[in-house]
């Protein structure tokens, strides 16, 4: 008995498809308004460290529990925010931001999250509520209850995409790219399929929209995602929604030095991001943010553990920035969760929450049926 599947003419040519980009883009947007409010969301997966980001350096405490992580040079090179934190030396690009008033640090902030495993404190960022589901995230209740579109940059429809309302996912193949020869083919084959036809020229316009003059090993960097992220949101079908994911940020070990790098590419991406929405940027809501954050005092092998608060960034355009945002619970030990990890003050979905309610003006039962986990009000996030 012959157990492999049949492949049939349709099965081969959705493979083939393949080759040009991975795609799934159901009808991204519902109009062609490039003056419409855009909203990016970054989530930095692997726990990113609060205290290495936004170093709270005038806290006597931090040297007593990080000697080696946060040394001296690195405190010199900072980019002071004010008399309490200042910016890692790396995170340039934001710290401009933050001198224009475009950019607010978040923190001591969690989502709510009680442990410490990665995948289950993703899932529950993703979704968003008390008992979080694998089928509705926040995203997808986001554009079903204001009717926009979303778009995950990513292999794999992320949590926050599922839902009710359709989602697109797109991410830059590594396979050898499709020749003109073969779209046309597919294109006389599938002229009796409206859907397929459909679904064909969607692929294309959006392979020939974003940068390919990258080298393939480069496709997935954070920064080229960034520059075609932005592409992709200003072409006419573009979405109203964007969800970026990068990842390396579980710093068990050799933390001064990888976190070098990843901050240097956050910026860059950061950077790339703003640069490719030009003016658009000022009607663009960026938020950055993680599944909790790391403990307070490293450990024996220069790095940090998995810990509780952490904290998390907003920028646009039209925020009113310039400021850190959040109350500072301090480091000395009565004042640590668990007597190890920063203690968080706010929830993340209550400044996230918040933040898109004021962009895109949604009513509050908007507001809660998106964040059900919301509890509070918080004024004045813009200009």
């Amino acid at each position: 008995m012959n157990t492999h599947p049949k492949i049939t003419r349709r099965h081969f040519l959705q493979a083939s498809l393949a080759s040009a980009t991975y795609l799934s883009l159901p009808a991204i947007a519902k109009g062609a308004n490039k003056q419409k409010k855009r909203i990016v969301w970054v989530v930095l997966r692997g726990a990113q460290d609060s205290l290495h980001t936004v170093i709270p350096y005038s806290d006597s405490c931090l040297s007593k529990y990080r000697p080696t992580i946060v040394d001296k040079e690195l405190l010199a090179h900072a980019h002071k925010l004010d008399k309490q934190f200042a910016l890692h030396p790396k995170l340039t690009s934001l710290s401009q931001l933050y001198q224009q008033g475009q950019l607010a640090p978040v923190v001591a902030v969690s989502s709510g999250y009680k442990g410490r495993s990665h995948f289950d404190g993703q899932d529950y960022l993703e979704s968003g509520q008390v008992k979080f589901a694998y089928d509705s995230g926040w995203i997808n209740r986001l554009i079903e209850s204001s009717h926009k579109s979303a778009l995950g940059v990513s292999k794999t429809m992320p949590i926050a995409l599922r839902g009710k309302e359709k989602a697109a996912t797109w991410y830059p193949s590594s396979l050898k790219s499709a020749s003109d020869d073969l779209y046309s083919a597919l294109q006389k084959m599938y002229q009796n399929d409206e859907r397929l036809l459909s679904s064909l020229k969607e692929g294309v316009a959006a392979n020939n929209l974003v940068d390919k003059s990258e080298q393939k090993k480069r496709a997935g960097s954070f920064v080229n995602l960034a520059k075609n992220t932005a592409k992709l949101m200003l072409a006419d079908n573009g979405p109203d929604v964007a969800m970026l994911e990068m990842n390396g940020w579980d710093t068990h070990n050799r933390q001064k030095q990888r976190l070098a790098t990843q901050f240097e590419q956050l910026d860059n991406g950061i950077a790339a991001l703003k640069a490719g929405l030009d003016q658009h940027w000022n009607d663009t809501l960026v938020i950055v943010s993680t599944e909790f954050g790391r403990t307070v005092k490293e450990n024996g092998t220069a790095g940090t553990d998995h810990g509780t608060a952490s904290c998390m960034f907003l920028a646009g355009g039209r925020l009113k920035g310039g400021r850190v945002l959040g109350t500072w619970p301090g480091l000395k030990e009565p004042d640590l969760f668990q007597g190890r990890d920063l203690m968080p003050t706010s929830n993340q979905f209550d400044w996230i929450g918040n933040a898109i309610a004021s962009h895109w003006q949604l009513s509050a039962g908007q507001t809660k049926q998106v964040f059900p986990l919301l509890d509070r009000a918080i004024p004045n996030l813009f200009g």
